[in-house]
């Protein structure tokens, strides 16, 4: 694979968990490591990611990007979202394909990609970033409790070659990175998930406990009309009754 620097290896825990071991400065940006299964897959917040082996498209990226603040690290999490987005969207139809808040990618009202993004900060800057993505490739049978999942392969009927995904979502983002912020973000606004009508969301609670982080309902259902992302990745909803407010991440539950 021409003009990234990758490993390939079979099985692992975690790609994000080994790039993370193998961290050195002498690693370069891009730096990618590729599996075929993982035993101790994440997402967002510690939840697992069920993927049968050989089927999908697992792998962790070091980027190492200069000059971004730590408050604006949200930037970067646009970028690669947006990037994505695009890379798949070469093989899918469009306007089903949207960025669900902070950065999954949805295919109508399932889940067909992730994104779990662990920065190391140094001083006020972000210092480098591991980039961890799964995307539902070939997979068709689902063994977890996953609420929504989908794959490519359901969703067009064909079988796709990951290390050609790979390198398009790598493609993608040294196009995109060249482009200021606002257009990034205003891609990824236009791309947003629920960007237009009232929706159901549901407030929660977010603890810390001894092994786990737990989130609790606090609320009932309510409807919502999505009015934007702060410059720290904050979502901005507006009710019924015409208050506003800012969520952070797991504070708010789309309820699909």
């Amino acid at each position: 694979m021409s003009n990234i620097f990758w490993m390939y290896i079979k099985q692992t825990y975690s790609t994000s968990t080994l790039l993370r071991e193998q961290y050195s400065d002498a690693l370069p940006h891009f730096y990618t490591i590729r599996t075929d299964y993982q035993t101790a897959g994440r997402g967002q917040a510690g939840n697992s990611w069920e993927s049968e082996a050989g089927k999908n498209l697992l792998f962790s990226a070091l980027l190492k990007y200069e000059g971004i603040y730590a408050a604006l690290q949200w930037r970067l999490s646009m970028l690669v979202a947006v990037a994505l987005w695009d890379a798949l969207a070469k093989y899918l139809p469009e306007d089903r394909l949207t960025i669900k808040w902070p950065n999954d990618i949805y295919f109508g009202d399932k889940k067909l990609a992730g994104i779990l993004i662990e920065n190391s900060l140094s001083g006020t800057y972000v210092g480098y970033s591991i980039v961890g993505i799964g995307v539902n490739v070939n997979q068709t049978k689902w063994l977890s409790n996953a609420p929504n999942p989908i794959s490519m392969k359901e969703i067009a009927g064909e079988e796709y070659n990951v290390d050609m995904l790979m390198k398009g979502w790598v493609d993608s983002m040294k196009s995109w990175e060249l482009l200021a912020t606002e257009e990034i973000k205003a891609a990824y606004l236009r791309h947003l998930y629920r960007r237009d009508g009232w929706h159901k969301y549901v407030e929660r609670e977010v603890s810390l406990e001894p092994t786990q982080i737990v989130q609790r309902d606090i609320k009932g259902a309510f409807l919502a009309q999505l009015i934007g992302i702060t410059e720290q990745g904050e979502l901005m909803l507006r009710k019924e009754n015409n208050e506003e407010k800012i969520y952070h991440f797991k504070q708010i539950r789309f309820v699909l």
